[in-house]
């Protein structure tokens, strides 16, 4: 609605219910703020915790190969490592938080089989290998972890630019233009008042 409409009760109600609606939209989007705020505080948090897990596991998987490299050799690991197939099962899908698209990441973690000969080999390849393929686990769910995050906050700044707009814009242009059309209505029925009652007075005297 044109905010320089003319002082009509028509304008008016159109003004009132673009008031409502504008105040019903910052309400929608102080909500919906606040949903994508909590989820997004539960994904940091989560997020710390597989991340000091990654370090971890990172370590001891090192570790691990530092000790398979000392019995194999890093020639022979190498040459084992080249026979593990590139991880093509992963897959993407999403959900929706309040219309933000979270991805979840999906991949056959029983898909890797063995490459090498347990007769050619020491245990210490078996753990490094398992050791690994939790380090693997663990960036997958990092990866999906942080996206989501991402994606929210991301989210989050839009809802909160629409709702500072709406709260420091749009609902004071209404409640101002209420109030004006308000007003103006209000003098005019004054003034119509004070017109009926001097005609009133004039056809009095002349009876």
């Amino acid at each position: 609605m044109n905010p320089n409409q003319f002082p009509t009760k028509g304008n008016l109600i159109l003004a009132k219910n673009s008031l409502a609606l504008a105040h019903q939209g910052y309400d929608l989007m102080d909500k919906k703020r606040n949903i994508l705020l909590k989820e997004l505080m539960s994904l940091i948090d989560e997020a710390k915790d597989i991340q000091e897990e990654i370090d971890s596991t990172f370590t001891r998987a090192y570790a691990c190969l530092q000790r398979t490299n000392i019995e194999h050799g890093i020639s022979k690991v190498q040459e084992i490592a080249f026979t593990v197939p590139i991880e093509d099962s992963i897959q993407i899908q999403t959900r929706s938080i309040m219309g933000t698209e979270i991805p979840h990441v999906k991949y056959d973690a029983t898909g890797n089989k063995l490459t090498y000969s347990f007769e050619s080999t020491h245990e210490s390849i078996d753990i490094a290998r398992d050791a690994f393929r939790a380090v693997k686990d663990l960036t997958v769910k990092l990866s999906m972890v942080e996206n989501a995050a991402y994606r929210l906050a991301t989210n989050i700044k839009k809802t909160q630019k629409r709702a500072n707009a709406l709260k420091n814009i749009t609902i004071p242009m209404y409640a101002a233009l209420v109030h004006n059309i308000t007003n103006a209505l209000e003098e005019k029925e004054r003034e119509e008042f004070t017109r009926l009652k001097v005609i009133k007075k004039m056809h009095t005297k002349k009876d």
